[in-house]
């Protein structure tokens, strides 16, 4: 215990890379998307165990504020939870490599109608480890304005998409009344404000910071 209350101290809590031996691995799924994974992994105590996960080629959000600080948001239909959700602007990481701060700028494109000035990394994260290899970058996009050319054309839940543009603090509010549900919504929101009542938003990283769980070139 005094060793971990050390190692606190001395600020080095942070998440570190790490691979368990895995003595087999095979794809009983494989979607057009993502993919479900069984490993047998070695355990601490000498014996393996199974692990399914999701396999999923990572994501990017962009939470978008404008100058009165006011959250861009989307709403629509997720059928795995039954629920029409408010959520960022987001979306996958299909193109391998892609540039995440590339798909974020065209996400806020497709499913707002919007474009931004200034682009910092806001939080990283992984959706759901226990479960899924996902990892998401989420990013901070300020100094809005009406994008240029022609609306994306959607298709399928996207028809539906609605947006609004909600005050940072009702958001806060509602998060923390539970009547917001998106965990990348939730986690922006707060994030954002800490950010913003901590050390400020030029604390961030800039948007081509490196990201190691999703390696890109610039």
């Amino acid at each position: 215990m005094a060793e971990q209350e050390q190692q606190q101290e001395q600020g080095q809590i942070r998440d570190v890379a790490e691979e368990w031996q895995v003595r087999t691995s095979s794809t009983p799924f494989q979607g057009r998307v993502t993919g479900v994974r069984t490993d047998e992994v070695l355990m601490p105590d000498g014996g393996y165990q199974r692990r399914d996960y999701q396999t999923h080629p990572g994501s990017v959000a962009v939470l978008a504020l404008d100058e009165r600080q006011r959250v861009l948001l989307v709403r629509q239909y997720r059928h795995p939870v039954r629920h029409r959700l408010w959520e960022l602007p987001a979306g996958l990481l299909d193109v391998p490599g892609e540039n995440p701060l590339h798909a974020a700028q065209r996400e806020l494109y497709e499913e707002a109608y919007c474009k931004a000035e200034e682009w910092r990394v806001l939080v990283d994260f992984y959706t759901s480890p226990g479960g899924t290899d996902e990892a998401l970058r989420l990013f901070l996009a300020t100094g809005l304005a009406e994008a240029e050319g022609e609306k994306y054309a959607a298709h399928g839940e996207e028809l539906e998409i609605q947006t609004a543009r909600v005050p940072l603090a009702e958001l806060v509010d509602l998060v923390l009344a539970g009547e917001l549900h998106n965990p990348t919504l939730v986690t922006g929101t707060l994030a954002l404000h800490a950010a913003l009542t901590g050390p400020g938003l030029s604390a961030l990283r800039p948007a081509e910071a490196p990201w190691p769980a999703r390696p890109f070139k610039l």
